[in-house]
Order: structure tokens, then C-alpha cells, then sequence
């Protein structure tokens, strides 16, 4: 049995799965296959165990093409099996182990029921994350995600992968086997050309599922007609027209678990065009494909993830592009599901017409699409990353707003900061006042007593920063030698640079970039106690250290006026610029802090990601109350901006303080923001001015939340009323009603500006 339980939830899902498709007794029998191919090729090469394993999960794991369907593949998910990311299973060989105890509830007798309790101790010792665990967790300063506990969490996953969809269908299959077989073989080279094998029995299955589900409609069989069409087509050859290259785009994204799709406007866009142009297809037709692929990635319910990128620098055939997106901004205003991700990057040269439907979706409440200006990030990445302009144009967010270059890089956020979680240590010797239990290893922690300046305060929260940014760079590259010493990840590897060249893995030395991020946490939190202590104890001598601190360790219970002079004080938010100064100061420290770190430990570059999806509630029910005025367990700041309730200046003075961060030192963050509908469509040039002068003065992202006033109030007294209000958390968008109580009263907490 494991030294350590990561039975639990490992990451956070909003919505609903869609159940198996197969009977619990067929679940059952493709895990203990899984679970005998695995054990009996132990001692082989990865990647050929990799491979022999996935013909266990493929195809026979497709589903069934439902009635709407326009073009194929939907793929089950088992509590055992392989994957990249947790949102859709686990990383690597893995085992959801919770999920496989809920598994068992469903099985009737006690032999089916030992058989379960096989399995769960065999992966025990095998699933990938839980030899990572067993590495790197700790009593005391590391926990799993999400386990808030702990100041710092890290985990094991290959989130983000961003594949080079544009070789997929430029060569197809076929040319992808021709160049595999064109370079020197070994091993993994083997198993590449064995994948793509496998990837041929996949179309066959989805041939075979189209000729199951014809029917008596003649205007449904035409469609059935075409898809069996194109599945045979792209068999054999590479794709000619758009709904063959979207029908072998979407198969292969689902093989290699990938749950990010990337700029499929460079991908699809001139196929697109030219099967307009020959009038083969239709705006409608094209329309009808893209509202397929729409529902099929809503479909897989992934929460944070479902990424389409359209616009922005780097494209070659812009008309091409741009009518693709314009296509993709009426799906995304019509259908308003929560994924996929509908991101428009956009800079100077961006049409007016486009900019204008996109504030149109986001005016309708369709939260989409986020927006990044390229004008600042592009600048920023080349920055960041360390890679030349023409490289960093091809970055692309994923999930919560992690960037990464699409084809070259991995960036996967590892690792997890709780910034005001650190503070508190500082402010009580090391200990963490929820549990008290000693968190700041071989840091030795002053009595509050000895500090005689801020400077010299903010250097002992430093000092504990600096150990936990250590930790943050093992942990990181740690998870990525422990995936690559179980597996291989063979789909994303052939479609990634320079896995193929190189005859690697990806993380065997065969990608091009190796990057991470580490997600921040209360980052705005720790500022505004920052402030709050610099202001009191130090500028204007009113309290102690030990008279602030005393007054968190009772949750300011007995200390009411203090917590009102605290939340008194200047907050980030309001443009005030000895406030956002000090923000500024601890952002670039943390941020400056971990890049330097990836740097010196051979990593292409390790960012911060100021992001959150409801981690920043979740770690605040575990965080003892701040100096800032937040009391216990309520939820820490979102991203990068102000505490709820902070900012009480308006808009504009809320965009001001966001874009003084300097974009060139994170790796991606996000800027949420409410509007009412009226302020929406009766404003909306001014609506327009302020986002405008907002990337200007160097904004490097935003999305926005249309809500009326009470509505949210209001859903939450009755759920019933709105089944389909959608709001941005973070770095995702779900449907309101589908939140737990307390992600909801934070979002409540967001100023609503009309």
C-alpha cells in the first residue's frame, strides 16, 4: 500500500460527466485488461508498454454516435486507463482511486467486488502520480492537489498540450507514417508507428459506429453519409476539404487526451475557405459543422479546459483565419455552453467588424470569448520564454490561462503557491495558526518583536518566499522525470517538436521547450496586509506587529475596530499608486523568483500564472484570517484582482491597477470583471473606450461576466429559474447554479459595475 493516501479529489469539476456508455461488468473486464498488460509488460521499454496498453483502451472505448453528431468520436473514461491530464482521468497509467471505490458501489456481488479491491492495490503502486506523491509529499509544507492544507501543493500532470494540429492535416496519417519510418528507429520510434497503427482501427471503429446509427430520416442519413465518406477518405489520404480536416483533427485530439485544441483558425481556417470559395460547402454547412465540434468538447466536461484560439500575430493566410472566426463567434454566441474556452487574441490590426462581434457574444452573456492582446503578450512571451519574436506569436493560453507555444513547449503548472498563507508563517514563527503545525522547514523565523522596519519584515517573508520557490523548481522538474520514467505519452510526442527528429519522448528530451508554470494564490490578499502592516505598524506607529497579529489569531473577534481601520486603508484596485506599488513589488519578487529558479536549473523557462479556478476559495477555507481584513476561511482574491469588495472606484480604476503588472514576467493571468446588461448594450462605446484605453496602457487580458443586478441572489434562492447562467469563475466559465455556496458568494463578492 501506498506510504501516502492520494485518495481524493484531484482536481476541480463543475460539471455533470455524461455516464459510461458500457456496463459496469465490460467496465470492469477492460480495467482488469488494462491492469494485465501493464503488469505483464513491467519490464519492457515504456513506450512499447504504452502502446500495447492503449490497444486495451482503444477503440474499444468509443461510444456511439448520437443523433446530432456531425462528425465522429466520443470516447468513455474509466477509473484505470491513460491520459495526460486528471480533468479526464489521470496522467500516464493511471487510477482515479476515488472514482474506483464509487465504481464499486455500482457492482452486486462480493467476487466482482474483490476484484475491484485487485486493482485498486495494484495501482496503488503503479498509477504515475502516486510514485510521484510518494516523492515529494510531506507532513508538513507539500500537499497533493487539492489538498489546502498546505502553504504549497504539486501534482502530476501534462496539462496543456497544444499539438501541432497544422501537420496532422497537412500530412495525414499516412505522411505521418512515411516520416516516422523516415528517420532512424529505436523503441520509441516503434511505438510511434505502432500508435499510428492503432489510430487506423480508430476510424475503422468510427466507420463502423456511422453504419450502426442510420435511420429512417433521409436528411440525417445524408449526413451519416458524409461522415462515413470522409472517415474512409482520411483513412488513406490527407485531408482535402474542412470537414474531413476537422473530422481528423478531432479523432486524434481525442487519442492523445488532449483537452486543449489550440488555433484551429490556422488549422481549418483555409480549408475552410477554400471549400467556400468552390462552393463544396456553405456558410450554414460550415456553421453546422462548428456547432458539432462545440457540443462534442461541452461534451466532455472538462471544466477549466476546452481552449479554441482564433486571431491575433503569427497567421499566414489572415482571410483564411479570420472567416473561420467569425463563423466561430456566432456558434459561440448562439450555443453559450461553458466550454469550449472561446479565446480571441486581437492586436492593432485586428478587423473592427470581428472586435465588434466579440463584444456583441460577450454583451449576450455568453462570457466568451476571453480576450488577450497581443499588442502586450506577444512582446511579453518572447520575454518570458526566452524565444525569438516569430516563435513567441504562436503562444497560445490554456486551461486557467497558462501560456504555451502550440507545437513546441510544455508548460504544465505543477506546482501551487498560497502567498498569504507563507505570510502568516512569518507573522507566527513558522507555524500555520489553522493547524499549528511547523511549515517553514530550515527557515529560521524571527519572534515578531525583533523587526524594527517593514524592510526588515518583509525580508523574513522573503526568506520563507525563496525556500518555498526552491521546493516549487524540484517539485516541478521532479514530475516531469517521474512521467518520463513510466511513460512516454506516444500521440502528443508525434505531433510535438522535435520528438520525431530527435527519436525522444517528449519529456525524454524530445520536446523543443521545456517550460512549467506555478499557480500564485492571494497574491492581492498579501499585498493589502502587506500595506496594512507597513501602514499601522511601521509609517504611522499605531499598533505592534504582535497587536495585528493577535487580532488575526482571534479572527478580529474582540477586535472589530481594528478590522474596520484595516479595511479602511487604501486597497488594491483603486488605482492608488502606493498601493499597487507594493502589489507591484511583491509580484515582480515571486514572479522574478521562480523564473530565475527554472533558469538556473536548466528548465527553457518557469513562469508564475496568476490565475484561479476555485482553488482560491477552496485554499481560503484553510487560511487563517489576513491583515488585509479577510477573516478565516473565507476565499482568497481571485487572480490578480482586488478582494471582494475592495475596489470601490469604479472600472477604470480597477483596469488601471490591473495593467500595471508587467506582463513579460508571468507566464499568463487573467482580469475578471461584471457588467450589467444595460451598461453592456446602452454604454457599449464607452463599454469599448474603456477596454481600449485598458490594452493601450498595456493590458494583457480580460473577460467579462454580463449579469443584471440580484440575478445572482436571486439563482441562489432559486436554482430552478436559471439553468443556463453562465458566469466567469476564472480561469473558466460554468453555469452559476452548478457552484458550491461558497464559490458563489465569492463571485458575489466581485463588484457589479452598472
Amino acid at each position: 500500500m501506498a506510504r501516502i493516501n492520494i485518495d481524493g479529489e484531484q482536481n476541480v469539476e463543475v460539471s455533470i460527466k455524461i455516464p459510461c456508455e458500457k456496463s459496469y461488468s465490460e467496465q470492469l473486464e477492460i480495467m482488469e485488461a488494462y491492469t494485465k498488460v501493464h503488469k505483464e509488460n513491467s519490464s519492457k521499454n515504456k513506450a512499447i508498454r504504452e502502446v500495447k496498453c492503449l490497444k486495451v483502451l482503444f477503440p474499444r472505448l468509443f461510444r456511439s454516435i448520437e443523433s446530432d453528431d456531425l462528425i465522429a468520436g466520443r470516447l468513455d473514461f474509466l477509473p484505470i486507463g491513460f491520459g495526460s491530464v486528471t480533468s479526464i482521468g489521470g496522467v500516464g497509467h493511471y487510477c482515479v482511486f476515488h472514482k474506483l471505490r464509487a465504481f464499486k458501489e455500482h457492482l452486486n456481488t462480493d467476487e466482482e467486488k474483490a476484484r475491484v479491491d485487485a486493482l485498486y492495490d495494484y495501482w496503488q503502486d503503479h498509477d504515475v502520480k502516486s510514485i510521484y506523491c510518494q516523492d515529494v509529499l510531506n507532513e508538513d509544507t507539500t500537499g497533493r492537489f487539492i489538498d489546502c492544507k498546505y502553504p504549497f501543493m504539486a501534482t502530476a500532470r501534462l496539462s496543456g498540450m497544444m499539438l501541432d494540429y497544422k501537420k496532422l492535416v497537412t500530412l495525414g496519417i499516412n505522411g505521418l507514417v512515411e516520416l516516422i519510418q523516415s528517420y532512424p528507429t529505436n523503441e520509441f520510434m516503434q511505438a510511434c508507428l505502432e500508435s499510428m497503427y492503432l489510430f487506423k482501427s480508430v476510424i475503422r471503429k468510427q466507420i463502423d459506429l456511422v453504419n450502426q446509427s442510420y435511420t429512417l430520416d433521409e436528411s440525417r442519413n445524408h449526413d451519416l453519409d458524409l461522415m462515413k465518406q470522409d472517415l474512409e477518405y482520411i483513412l488513406e489520404h490527407k485531408p482535402a476539404t474542412f470537414h474531413q480536416a476537422l473530422q481528423l483533427f478531432w479523432l486524434y485530439a481525442l487519442c492523445a487526451g488532449c483537452i486543449n485544441y489550440g488555433r484551429l483558425d490556422i488549422v481549418l481556417g483555409p480549408f475552410l475557405k477554400k471549400d467556400m470559395d468552390s462552393g463544396l460547402i456553405d456558410e450554414n454547412e460550415a456553421y453546422r459543422y462548428l456547432k458539432s465540434l462545440w457540443k462534442m468538447i461541452e461534451n466532455r466536461r472538462t471544466t477549466v479546459n476546452g481552449r479554441i484560439i482564433v486571431g491575433g500575430k503569427g497567421r499566414e493566410n489572415v482571410e483564411a483565419c479570420d472567416l473561420f472566426t467569425r463563423i466561430c463567434l456566432k456558434v459561440c454566441k448562439d450555443t453559450r455552453y461553458v466550454e469550449p474556452q472561446f479565446t480571441l487574441r486581437f492586436d492593432s490590426n485586428t478587423p473592427k467588424d470581428i472586435m465588434d462581434m466579440a463584444y456583441e457574444c460577450i454583451a449576450s452573456g455568453a462570457t466568451y470569448p476571453t480576450l488577450y492582446n497581443d499588442d502586450v503578450n506577444v512582446d511579453a512571451v518572447e520575454y518570458a520564454m526566452r524565444v525569438n519574436r516569430k516563435t513567441a506569436e504562436q503562444y497560445i493560453p490554456f486551461g486557467c490561462g497558462e501560456f504555451v507555444i502550440q507545437g513546441k513547449s510544455v508548460g504544465t503548472p505543477n506546482t501551487m503557491l498560497n502567498l498569504t498563507k507563507i505570510l502568516q508563517l512569518a507573522l507566527n514563527s513558522g507555524y500555520d495558526p489553522m493547524n499549528h503545525v511547523y511549515k517553514a522547514g530550515s527557515v529560521k523565523v524571527l519572534p515578531l518583536s525583533c523587526f524594527r522596519t517593514f524592510e526588515e519584515f518583509y525580508d523574513q517573508y522573503k526568506a520563507l518566499l525563496d525556500y518555498y520557490f526552491d521546493l516549487s523548481i524540484y517539485c516541478q522538474k521532479h514530475s516531469y522525470e517521474v512521467m518520463n520514467q513510466e511513460v512516454s505519452f506516444l500521440f502528443n510526442s508525434i505531433l510535438m517538436d522535435d520528438c520525431l527528429e530527435r527519436q525522444k519522448a517528449i519529456l525524454d528530451g524530445g520536446i523543443e521547450i521545456l517550460g512549467g508554470t506555478n499557480e500564485t494564490y492571494g497574491n492581492i490578499n498579501t499585498s493589502d496586509a502587506l500595506y496594512a502592516i507597513k501602514t499601522l505598524v511601521f509609517d504611522q506607529k499605531k499598533y505592534t506587529l504582535e497587536e495585528l497579529n493577535e487580532a488575526a489569531l482571534h479572527n478580529f473577534s474582540g477586535y472589530e475596530h481594528l478590522r474596520k481601520e484595516i479595511l479602511a486603508l487604501p486597497k488594491y484596485g483603486n488605482d492608488l499608486n502606493d498601493v499597487d506599488e507594493l502589489a507591484n513589488d511583491l509580484f515582480e519578487y515571486v514572479a522574478k523568483g521562480i523564473r530565475n529558479r527554472g533558469i538556473q536549473n536548466g528548465m527553457d523557462y518557469y513562469l508564475i500564472v496568476i490565475s484561479n479556478n476555485q482553488t482560491n476559495t477552496d485554499w481560503g477555507h484553510q487560511t487563517d484570517a489576513s491583515l488585509d481584513g479577510r477573516l478565516k476561511g473565507v476565499y482568497l482574491n481571485p487572480a490578480n484582482n482586488p478582494q471582494g469588495f475592495a475596489a470601490n472606484s469604479g472600472p477604470t480604476a480597477v483596469l488601471n491597477s490591473l495593467c500595471k503588472f508587467k506582463a513579460k514576467y508571468h507566464g499568463g493571468s487573467v482580469q475578471n470583471i461584471k457588467f450589467t446588461p444595460r451598461m453592456m448594450h446602452e454604454d457599449k462605446e464607452k463599454v469599448k473606450v474603456l477596454f481600449d484605453t485598458y490594452f493601450k496602457k498595456g493590458g494583457c487580458q480580460l473577460m467579462v461576466t454580463v449579469v443584471d443586478h440580484g440575478q445572482l441572489e436571486d439563482a441562489q434562492k432559486h436554482p430552478e429559474k436559471y439553468p443556463d447562467l453562465i458566469v466567469r469563475v476564472a480561469g473558466y466559465s460554468a453555469v452559476f447554479v452548478n457552484l458550491t455556496k461558497d464559490v458563489q458568494d465569492e463571485l458575489l463578492s466581485r463588484t457589479l459595475y452598472d
